[in-house]
């Protein structure tokens, strides 16, 4: 596992779905479930949104060259951007879809074909949920583990699909369209949240209580007199930290740069950060 690329999550995520989707969609036409259609076509915006973040993770993958000097890193981020838009326009045709057939109120007993179908559906995606949750883990990749939430919520949608079907199957034929508006729903909540993570990176967010820890750190050090100021943005999977520190001022350049490097290994060995810009400052008492 720790040599796996986390593009091969993406190619396992693709992979399942053309099954899952082409399945599902002709399973849910055959036999009139609207719930099992629209987990069909959820799983086909999956299959998009996987193919974006793939691109992404390869694109993300090219060396820096002379307009990119940071590297191409933040495609994921904006492959990850691209697969929200894609979910949450097929999530809204989902929820119309569903709203029309219960407005119209011609409901259709679906045949019990797509119970077994959902439920193999359900236990085949857990699995691809935890090889891909691991993988991400493993690679540090944050599109390939928002692709595995997503693998998460498609596992909750089989199972709903299953409780659908069989409640129409008791006669409760309007569950299997509140069901299909309930995916509707999922499908544009997952999305939602896709694209708030990925925007929040691509304008450079970044947690404060992280930021507050490193500072504590740094400032634990020997020789760092004061912490002025700690920002951190991420370049993809990477995190670029920028601190200004104050040091005695009869320190010479060698004392204050051999600080700068211990500032730079504390946060490479504790926290994973490769890349650190250490701003070093004449420290003033206050009197």
């Amino acid at each position: 596992m720790t040599q796996m690329k986390p593009e091969i999550g993406a190619w396992v995520s693709i992979g399942a779905y053309i099954v899952l989707s082409l399945t599902k969609l002709y399973v849910g036409y055959m036999s009139s479930s609207e719930a099992l259609k629209a987990d069909g076509w959820n799983n086909f915006t999956d299959i998009l949104a996987s193919i974006a973040i793939l691109i992404g993770l390869l694109i993300a993958k090219k060396p820096r060259d002379d307009n990119h000097p940071y590297g191409h890193s933040r495609a994921e981020h904006i492959s990850s951007l691209i697969a929200a838009f894609i979910m949450m326009s097929i999530g809204l045709d989902v929820l119309v879809n569903a709203v029309q057939t219960l407005k119209e109120g011609e409901y259709v007993k679906p045949d019990l074909v797509a119970v077994w179908t959902a439920g193999v559906s359900a236990v085949f995606m857990f699995a691809v949920y935890m090889f891909n949750k691991r993988l991400a883990i493993v690679t540090n990749s944050q599109a390939l583990a928002a692709a595995a939430k997503d693998h998460l919520s498609d596992v909750l949608v089989s199972v709903g699909t299953i409780v659908g079907v069989i409640g129409a199957q008791l006669q409760m034929r309007w569950l299997d369209p509140v069901t299909a508006f309930v995916i509707g729903f999922i499908i544009c909540k997952t999305a939602w949240g896709i694209f708030k993570e990925a925007s929040h990176m691509l304008t450079d967010g970044f947690d404060d209580k992280t930021l507050q820890k490193y500072k504590q750190d740094i400032e634990h050090i020997n020789g760092v007199e004061q912490v002025v100021d700690i920002k951190g943005r991420m370049y993809g999977n990477d995190v670029v930290i920028d601190v200004i520190i104050c040091v005695a001022p009869h320190l010479n350049v060698v004392t204050s740069h051999d600080i700068a490097d211990q500032v730079e290994r504390l946060l490479e060995q504790k926290y994973g950060v490769v890349y650190a810009h250490v701003h070093i400052e004449q420290y003033e008492h206050e009197d």
